[in-house]
């Protein structure tokens, strides 16, 4: 049974994995040996054909050689003269043993040498493929009449020993290019490895970063194929990091946050246990009921932040109705308003489509309206307003009057906001950035004083990111 947490560790490296210059080293061997074959093979066959031909050559010219010496008598086979015997002759790759017969216009034998038994006097002129004696041994001849057609020269050759010569000819043709494909295998291995010794040296650059590091890609990989492999990994670098320090900074807000609430909670139980008059028990109790809807909220704004991550990671873009949306949070918030003696407004065309989740803008746009609500004094007039600019591109603001409300009342600083974290602009924020919009305040429009906008792409711009 494997060791908790063991499900969570990596594969071994390598295990399943192929090597690049594994791959590139097989199908370029693949297309060399396929070529290396090719050119083998025609080179074979034309060493075999150039030496078929260079003995045929050769019985042509023995034969055109013979044919101008006049043969006086006929002379027996048992009585033909012996040539002085040299074992070293044939010991030359191209010495051959070659025939030679002569007749006279009635077939009469007038001169025959060499091994070859006689043949028949009826074989037609040219080139032939003979079996001659017992053994029906072939061989390869050519004969010719004089012009007078009163001699018949025939020269003969073992086939035998033709095809040798073919053979040995075409193999001493083919030799080098044995030789060519282990010395080329071994040399292009050799340069695949070196061609691609800047991708090893990046890969292991890559494989030796430290998300959690400031650290980058050194510049030393100046090469124009990696160009854009550098930069973008070194752009999704510094946006981790970012992410990282955000997300550290938002953690340690929140326990901060969480703390002072959770801590008075404590306090304020530990009192109840006490000796308190009825007055101060009922401002205890009271503070524990703010104090745990202050905790409260917190949780649910960091619940909102996980759900919106997660929509944008499982949820695809669709045709949103952001004047429907808008509609739906207006009138669950209208109440709120009117009990606050303030109202909620909206201004928006009938209908206004883009591409994107619905769930995220009705969450973005709920936190702007509550952030009015629980931000400014009593009496604030709110106003959801969403358009079009020139471009195309649509847009959503949330504006109040509270700051003339504050100003008047002589508190410019107001009640402590309870979204202290700003938690629910970062929310906003994040619906944006997944839009590949913008969020951010706005110099408000008359007679309101604060007004936070969410900017959306245009239709082009949205369909090409």
């Amino acid at each position: 049974m494997p060791a908790p947490g063991a499900a969570e560790q990596p594969a071994a490296t390598g295990v399943g994995r192929h090597s690049l210059t594994r791959h590139l080293l097989l199908w370029s061997l693949g297309a060399l040996v396929l070529v290396w074959a090719s050119f083998v093979f025609m080179g074979y066959r034309a060493g075999v054909h150039e030496a078929d031909e260079l003995t045929d050559g050769h019985l042509a010219s023995v034969a055109a050689l013979v044919i101008n010496l006049r043969a006086s008598e006929a002379v027996e086979a048992p009585v033909t003269t012996q040539r002085t015997p040299m074992p070293w002759l044939k010991s030359h790759d191209y010495q051959q043993s070659i025939s030679v017969v002569q007749w006279d216009a009635g077939g009469r034998v007038l001169a025959q040498s060499g091994s070859a038994p006689l043949p028949v006097f009826a074989v037609s002129e040219g080139f032939a493929d003979l079996r001659l004696g017992p053994q029906a041994v072939a061989w390869r001849s050519f004969s010719q009449w004089d012009a007078a057609k009163t001699r018949k020269v025939m020269v003969l050759l073992e086939l035998r020993e033709r095809d040798e010569l073919a053979q040995d000819i075409a193999e001493q043709m083919v030799e080098p290019g044995l030789w060519l494909l282990p010395v080329v295998a071994l040399a292009l291995g050799l340069a695949l490895r070196r061609g691609l010794r800047p991708l090893y040296a990046l890969s292991a650059d890559v494989a030796a970063l430290d998300p959690a590091s400031s650290q980058r890609l050194a510049s030393r990989h100046a090469w124009t194929e990696f160009e854009s492999v550098v930069v973008s990994i070194n752009t999704l670098l510094d946006r981790q990091h970012d992410a990282l320090v955000r997300e550290r900074r938002l953690a340690n807000e929140v326990a901060h946050e969480l703390r002072t609430p959770l801590s008075s909670i404590a306090l304020q139980a530990s009192a109840l246990a006490g000796a308190l008059d009825p007055q101060a028990q009922a401002q205890a109790v009271a503070r524990i009921g703010q104090d745990a809807l202050r905790a409260g909220h917190v949780l649910n704004q960091l619940l909102a932040l996980a759900r919106a991550s997660r929509a944008q990671l499982h949820e695809a873009k669709a045709p949103v109705d952001l004047a429907a949306v808008a509609r739906a949070v207006c009138a669950d918030y209208a109440q709120a308003a009117w009990q606050r003696g303030g109202d909620l407004a909206l201004e928006a065309p009938d209908t206004l489509e883009l591409a994107g989740h619905a769930v995220l803008l009705d969450l973005a746009l709920r936190n702007l309206v509550e952030n009015a609500l629980k931000h400014t004094p009593q009496g604030t007039r709110i106003s959801v307003q969403i358009g079009r600019s020139d471009t195309g591109a649509a847009w959503l603001q949330v504006c109040d009057d509270g700051g003339w409300l504050l100003a008047a009342a002589g508190n410019a600083r107001g009640a402590r906001p309870v979204d202290s974290l700003h938690l629910g602009h970062e929310i906003v924020l994040r619906v944006a950035q997944m839009h590949g919009g913008a969020f951010g305040a706005v110099a408000a429009p008359a007679p309101f004083t604060t007004c936070y906008r969410l900017d959306f792409p245009p239709p082009a711009a949205a369909a090409a990111g």
